[in-house]
């Protein structure tokens, strides 16, 4: 299975709820994959999906003969919701289905996938299509309403991309700096607890000596 996504984890829930994910780092957005489930069985993709972002997802079950309707094992209930809980999709009992909408906040957006339970417990796959960002947008149709040949649709694509990836850049270095400040104040931290140590240190030290001191001057010993 291809995930091509810019962040893009994937949790299988099984019926007692055992995760088990897997973080892909890669260089390209909107290449579908294919997911196995079985009757019983939760599987989630999360993205990482920039403010103000349009995303579109795509979901089709696979119809293991496609000379017949799908059984009803085949239904599946799906879910998009973002990292706060704020639900953009919900769908029941479907074959198929599509979401679009524009991220309202930075963070990672889950879609899930839920086969309810079944007996006998059915097997099938679901193909999922999700785009982000420039691979999101109907290319098409900007080319027709605009009235501009491909050659231009390709370099307003080179443009967007490379405003992303200055965005990109500018959060990273954003990141970085927040790095920085919290290594610079954990620094400081343990360079006062140092400090204080010592001093605890040197003045248990003298409070010992003091009352040995003490001691063998009662004793008559010094």
């Amino acid at each position: 299975m291809v995930l091509l996504s810019s962040r893009c984890k994937i949790h299988m829930t099984t019926s007692r709820w055992i995760i088990i994910t897997m973080t892909l780092m890669l260089m390209r957005i909107g290449e579908s994959m294919r997911l196995d489930l079985e009757s019983g069985m939760t599987k989630c993709i999360s993205d990482d999906i920039k403010l103000n972002y349009m995303t579109v997802g795509t979901y089709t079950v696979v119809n293991p003969n496609e000379a017949h309707h799908l059984p009803a094992s085949h239904k599946i209930h799906v879910t998009v919701t973002s990292h706060k809980g704020h639900t953009q999709h919900h769908a029941e009992n479907v074959e198929s289905g599509k979401f679009v909408f524009t991220a309202m906040e930075d963070g990672d957006y889950t879609t899930c996938f839920v086969a309810p339970e079944f007996r006998p417990p059915a097997k099938f796959a679901v193909d999922f299509e999700w785009k982000s960002g420039v691979e999101a947008k109907d290319w098409a149709n900007i080319a027709k309403r605009d009235h501009i040949n491909m050659l231009e649709v390709e370099v307003r694509k080179l443009l967007d991309t490379t405003e992303s990836i200055h965005d990109e850049m500018f959060e990273l270095r954003e990141r970085e700096r927040e790095m920085q400040e919290l290594n610079r104040s954990t620094n400081s931290r343990m360079a006062a607890l140092s400090l204080i140590s010592l001093v605890f240190t040197l003045s248990v030290a003298g409070l010992q000596l003091w009352h040995l001191k003490s001691f063998l001057e009662r004793k008559k010993l010094l």
